[in-house]
């Protein structure tokens, strides 16, 4: 089978694929992602290329043909070539010497065969050439693109050894790309499951987070949960994975893109305390944490069916984030998706500023802890109005 792909036909990657060859004939092959998701008929975001050439030849290459080379990862034998502002991930054949389970020592090849053996799934062992002639060195990967198959290749047990964060990568690329999760790669997983301590929590966040980025990755989900797995890298406690699913549906209803946090919402407890320990565990980012812990505020209602001045003081006080976090997984429990009027609210929110400050507290006669009380006395009454209260009738209440 031959692909035909604009990406291929595309000037940067033409040049890029030619300086390669050009140093030696046939050296070099496109791989993985973007020749799998052109066969499935899938966007391509990434180009990656693996080649024969060694490092030192791969930049000689670039360089001579006037392209940047950059040594991303030399040492694992990555370039990264740099063309008309594209970037270009370039790899030396490779075969593994030792692997510990999170990191392998390689050495290079000239063996397609031994390249593509050291892969994760039949269907990343795709090469391309030129031409868009695909090469299939399993002799199954072709056959697992074109039906949805995400299979390890060789033995499933010896693949996850090598990498334990291949356990969530089943399941990530099940979500994207399977039609049916193939029961003996979750076998495996299942046994190695353990081996998750021993990944840096940050490469678990990002596999996580590119799994719930899936359009429908429910299923994925489940089985994950099926198998211990779920539990393992999100803490005990959690929902039912029925949720995520009522969830899912709820965005597509609404139009709405995949939110990876939101949708571990519909899982875990609504709870500050466990939030901020799944927080420090999984290495999130400040503002995904403060994103979570905003959305188990007790005092935070839900303010799904909310209207007028009860939904605009929600928006004022907890912002439009936490309300609308709130009202999407409350509507899991109740089953009454967060209305139009609602979720067009919380999407167009811009918080006013409050009209009335301490200078006017102070203006006023107030002095010390009676400045905070009046000011919010004031406040109190212009969330009641919806807002409307202007400036002046603010002074005047406040001088009242």
């Amino acid at each position: 089978m031959d692909i035909t792909a604009d990406w291929i036909a595309a000037e940067p990657t033409r040049r890029v694929y030619e300086a390669l060859n050009s140093a030696e004939a046939g050296s070099s092959r496109f791989v993985g992602g973007c020749v799998r998701n052109s066969v499935m008929a899938r966007s391509v975001d990434d180009i990656d290329i693996a080649t024969k050439l060694v490092p030192e030849q791969t930049i000689s290459a670039l360089e001579a043909a006037g392209i940047r080379a950059i040594p991303t990862g030399i040492e694992h034998g990555t370039i990264t070539a740099v063309c008309a502002g594209m970037p270009f991930e370039i790899t030396t054949l490779r075969r593994d010497v030792e692997t510990d389970g999170r990191r392998a020592v390689v050495a290079f090849t000239t063996e397609w065969t031994e390249d593509a053996q050291r892969r994760d799934f039949r269907l990343n062992a795709l090469y391309a050439d030129g031409a868009g002639k695909i090469f299939d060195p399993t002799g199954e990967g072709l056959a697992d693109a074109k039906s949805g198959r995400v299979i390890f290749i060789g033995d499933a047990d010896q693949r996850l050894k090598e990498d334990y964060l291949r356990i969530l990568r089943f399941f990530r690329f099940n979500a994207w790309y399977g039609q049916e999760i193939d029961s003996s790669g979750l076998a495996a997983c299942a046994r190695q499951a353990g081996g998750l301590s021993r990944i840096a929590k940050e490469r678990i966040w990002r596999e996580l987070f590119k799994l719930f980025s899936a359009p429908t990755p429910q299923d994925a989900v489940a089985a994950m949960a099926d198998i211990g797995v779920l539990e393992t890298v999100l803490g005990p406690s959690l929902l039912p994975t029925s949720r995520l699913a009522k969830l899912v549906s709820i965005e597509e209803q609404r139009q709405r893109s995949p939110d990876p946090l939101l949708r571990i919402m519909a899982l875990v407890p609504r709870d500050a305390a466990y939030l901020r320990d799944l927080s420090d565990a999984l290495r999130f980012s400040n503002r995904e944490r403060d994103r979570l812990v905003a959305w188990a505020d007790r005092d935070l209602p839900d303010l799904g069916q909310g209207e007028g001045p009860d939904l605009l003081a929600g928006l004022y006080r907890f912002g439009a984030q936490a309300v609308l976090d709130r009202a999407m997984t409350a509507s899991l429990d109740h089953g009454q998706t967060i209305s139009q009027h609602a979720l067009v609210s919380c999407d167009t929110w811009q918080s006013p500023d409050f009209p009335v400050g301490g200078d006017d507290a102070l203006a006023a006669g107030f002095r010390g802890p009676e400045i905070g009380a009046a000011l919010k006395r004031v406040e109190d009454a212009w969330l009641a109005s919806g807002l409307s209260l202007s400036r002046p009738e603010l002074l005047d209440l406040l001088r009242r």
